[in-house]
């Protein structure tokens, strides 16, 4: 998705934003006025409208709109989707890669439209945790599959640029529904998106 120009933006947020900014890195004891800070702040407020875009964004809308009827009853498997958010206790990025599944029940969806619920759903504050099962449930309850299955991997920022620090740990979570709740279905899936298949 590019940059969204200045004219897109709404620029009563902008400034209101912009300000707030200013405010919070005059406290932090920096000088706005200082050639490397003076946008700054408008920067800042422009960034942030970009990273939480989600919220004026309906997921389920997207996929109705790429439904197609289909007799196709295996499993459909998008993985290693990237995706950026934000930390809603510290307003610090994670990221890292979702992987979704669904069985179809006489409708398959385009495949671009799941990295997009993903964007969708990361681009506001969040928890990796509800990130997981609104990507879940908006699935489920939108195209009515047999099943439908969610795994995210992410890195922290809040873990490791501050607090415990460890630099290398990743989070796992994961959401299933219908088919995927049978073991034999959920193993594999698992295996598959573990595997490298090229």
């Amino acid at each position: 998705m590019p940059y969204k120009k200045f004219e897109e933006y709404n620029i009563k947020v902008t400034d209101d934003v912009k300000n707030r900014y200013k405010n919070i890195i005059e406290d932090l004891g920096e000088d706005t006025s200082r050639e490397g800070l003076i946008k700054t702040p408008e920067r800042a407020a422009k960034a942030m409208q970009f990273l939480t875009q989600g919220y004026n964004q309906d997921a389920a809308n997207i996929l109705k709109g790429a439904m197609f009827k289909e007799e196709y009853n295996d499993m459909v498997i998008v993985k290693d989707i990237e995706f950026y958010s934000l930390c809603e206790h510290h307003i610090l990025p994670f990221f890292g890669k979702a992987h979704i599944a669904y069985i179809p029940n006489g409708h398959i969806v385009g495949l671009s439209k799941l990295p997009r619920i993903v964007d969708v759903f990361s681009r506001r504050l969040q928890v990796q945790e509800r990130l997981t099962h609104q990507i879940l449930d908006c699935i489920n309850d939108t195209l009515k599959p047999e099943g439908v299955a969610v795994v995210i991997e992410a890195s922290h920022m809040c873990m490791q640029m501050r607090g415990v620090q460890k630099q290398n740990s990743v989070t796992t979570t994961s959401g299933f529904r219908g088919a995927f709740e049978n073991i034999e279905t959920r193993t594999e899936f698992l295996n598959l998106i573990s595997s490298k298949l090229s």
